[in-house]
């Protein structure tokens, strides 16, 4: 899948998650396509699995195991370890949405509109170790001009 034809597949389902959440389609989609690699990754071609989410206790959904890397004791290991399975992108998107809506850490970020400020705040809470996470989707909104996609909701 190419990135035009990833921001084509899933723009539908982040924007009708941005109407009902207020959550900007433009982050949904460069954090999706950051996560998945252009939904290229095993997870998200198998499972609809754009942003990694394992299947823990709270989970009574559909699941797939497939083996990961984890950082144990000093060491890497290759683990089979059990990831959420979704029916489509929308029901993915609407899961990852609930996660940043039930979260309070995030609330912060729902004062914003655009995609961009709403990266850099859910990256300041703690989302993601990587120092440079909200540079990077914002990168991928500024270059893919995926700003667009929040004009049609406001």
């Amino acid at each position: 899948m190419t990135p035009l034809e990833f921001i084509s597949a899933i723009s539908p389902a982040a924007q009708a998650s941005a109407a009902k959440t207020r959550i900007p389609a433009s982050f949904t989609v460069a954090q999706a396509a950051l996560e998945s690699g252009w939904a290229k990754s095993q997870l998200a071609r198998e499972a609809f699995n754009l942003f990694g989410v394992k299947a823990d206790a709270s989970w009574h959904g559909a699941m797939l195991e497939l083996p990961t890397k984890e950082y144990l004791h000093g060491q890497w290991v290759t683990q089979v370890a059990r990831w959420r399975r979704y029916s489509g992108w929308q029901e993915c998107l609407d899961d990852h949405a609930r996660f940043l809506l039930v979260n309070p850490r995030y609330r912060p970020a729902f004062q914003y509109t655009d995609g961009r400020r709403f990266a850099s705040a859910v990256a300041a809470a703690g989302y993601a170790t990587d120092p440079g996470y909200a540079a990077k989707i914002i990168s991928i909104i500024d270059y893919r001009g995926l700003s667009r996609l929040d004009e049609v909701q406001a």
